[in-house]
């Protein structure tokens, strides 16, 4: 597929925002992505578009399953709850898929939108303290 100048660019953009972002920033990019893959997996499962909520949903599990990977729970008290979180999340995420159930995306949403704005609180607070790896 041959890309147009625009989409060239576009996508250079979004690679070296990735390659130069601080750990902290690439945490609240992984975040925002994931809640818009399940903001438009909710909206894709009302209007009954199975094909693209699953889309989504597989994204916003391979998300999931990055920061679950990359989590250090050794590192922090609240790294074992984040673990568990997590956890769980990704088995709602295979269950709203599965059920087609805009409910449990939903769950997930209001699970994960206050971690992502504390995250994005986290990383505008200048600190001396390192950012945990990953979360």
């Amino acid at each position: 597929m041959t890309l147009t100048p625009f989409a060239s660019a576009r996508n250079a953009y979004a690679r070296d925002a990735v390659l130069s972002a601080t750990p902290a920033r690439l945490l609240t990019m992984l975040y925002d992505r994931l809640l818009l893959d399940l903001e438009r997996a909710a909206i894709a499962q009302d209007a009954g578009d199975h094909a693209i909520a699953s889309t989504q949903l597989l994204h916003a599990q391979d998300i999931v399953a990055e920061l679950h990977a990359s989590l250090r729970p050794d590192l922090w008290s609240g790294g074992p709850g984040l673990q568990a979180l997590y956890t769980y999340v990704a088995m709602r995420l295979v269950e709203a898929n599965v059920q087609r159930d805009p409910a449990r995306t939903r769950e997930c949403i209001a699970l994960l939108e206050p971690l992502r704005q504390a995250w994005h609180e986290a990383a505008a607070t200048p600190s001396t303290a390192p950012v945990p790896h990953s979360a």
